[in-house]
């Protein structure tokens, strides 16, 4: 009984169905799963170790990157609910919107760019603007 109520609660978080959601497709990186939700490392970091320490996900290092995808194989009521949620939930709009946002930030390839690069393009910025916002920080600190 302990097991399933662990699961119930590492899915009462959106964000926490969301990944799930998007892990049966297959495999992501972390900066992809940063892109398609929209938030930054550190939360996408924390609902994913949530799901991690539930047993539904596992990571793999990939380079810089973790992957994470999941767990094989599910068993008994665990693997049913998952089943469950991907056929029910796979209809909604913020579903498929996260599926069709993840297959166009797939075809970026995030993962292939060095960290630095990969955080400025999943958050919207671009190299150079970020590069010109770092270096004016490093010169009021400087002539502070």
């Amino acid at each position: 009984m302990e097991d399933i109520a662990q699961i119930y609660k590492a899915l009462s978080e959106q964000m926490r169905l969301r990944i799930l959601m998007l892990l049966t497709h297959g495999e992501l990186c972390v900066c992809d799963l940063m892109a398609v939700l929209e938030e930054p490392q550190s939360k996408v970091s924390r609902h994913v170790a949530y799901l991690k320490n539930s047993g539904l996900i596992k990571g793999r290092r990939v380079g810089t990157w973790m992957h994470y995808f999941l767990k094989e194989p599910l068993e008994g009521l665990v693997a049913a609910h998952v089943e469950f949620l991907k056929r029910e939930l796979s209809g909604l709009d913020w579903a498929r919107d996260d599926v069709e946002k993840m297959k166009e930030v797939q075809a970026k390839k995030l993962c292939e760019a060095p960290p630095s690069v990969t955080r400025k393009r999943a958050s919207g910025t671009t190299g150079t603007a970020a590069a010109g916002m770092a270096g004016n920080k490093g010169k009021r600190k400087a002539n502070s």
